[in-house]
């Protein structure tokens, strides 16, 4: 009896960009050097994968590229798995919000999908981007490992999809500075099986 087809994606946040930690959304800060370090030391020198697709957004793309030249893999960006849109909020802290309007703040932490900052990207609007990347991804990649390096809202995203939780708490989902995560897919498209292997664990 031969084994059902098993495609692997690994999911990697990008390291720490210039400028620290803030709402950066589409903001396209390149990583520090310690997001660089954070990056390589979380991927080292092992390659698994049969190619490389990333969010289009320098913070990673730069080191999805560094590590396709390394290895002689393929290399694709893709836009839809850029963050999500903060809008207003692009380029602030938690503290400045919280310092101009804290009742803002503490609305879209305890329901995001009806409290959308001023002028940003909805949840539904984030998860219909997201998804179909996703989902393109899996029928592109089929039966192969792929490492997928994007966003903490972006991951966030796709294991909450995965998992089929509510779309509102994929906030309680937590995703490190170059965590990384691994989703296999048994099967073919149409009883397709996903699991969460592991979550924020080295490889």
């Amino acid at each position: 009896m031969n084994k059902p087809p098993v495609t692997t994606i690994d999911l990697i946040r990008h390291g720490e960009p210039v400028g620290g930690k803030k709402y950066r959304g589409h903001l396209d800060d390149p990583l520090s050097e310690k997001g660089w370090l954070q990056m390589r030391s979380a991927v080292a020198d092992q390659h698994p994968w049969d190619a490389i697709v990333c969010s289009s957004l320098i913070r990673c793309q730069a080191f999805a590229q560094e590590l396709a030249t390394r290895h002689s893999l393929s290399c694709h960006a893709d836009s839809r798995f850029m963050e999500i849109n903060f809008g207003e909020w692009e380029g602030c802290t938690a503290e400045e919000l919280l310092a101009n309007d804290p009742e803002a703040l503490y609305r879209f932490w305890s329901d995001p999908l009806n409290n959308t900052p001023p002028g940003a990207e909805t949840l539904v609007d984030f998860e219909a981007r997201v998804i179909s990347g996703w989902n393109d991804v899996l029928k592109s990649y089929h039966n192969q490992h792929v490492l997928l390096v994007g966003h903490a809202g972006m991951i966030r995203m796709i294991i909450r999809h995965v998992l089929d939780m509510p779309l509102d708490r994929m906030f309680r989902l937590q995703v490190g500075l170059a965590g990384i995560s691994r989703i296999i897919v048994e099967g073919e498209a149409e009883s397709a099986l996903p699991q969460l292997v592991f979550h924020g664990a080295p490889l």
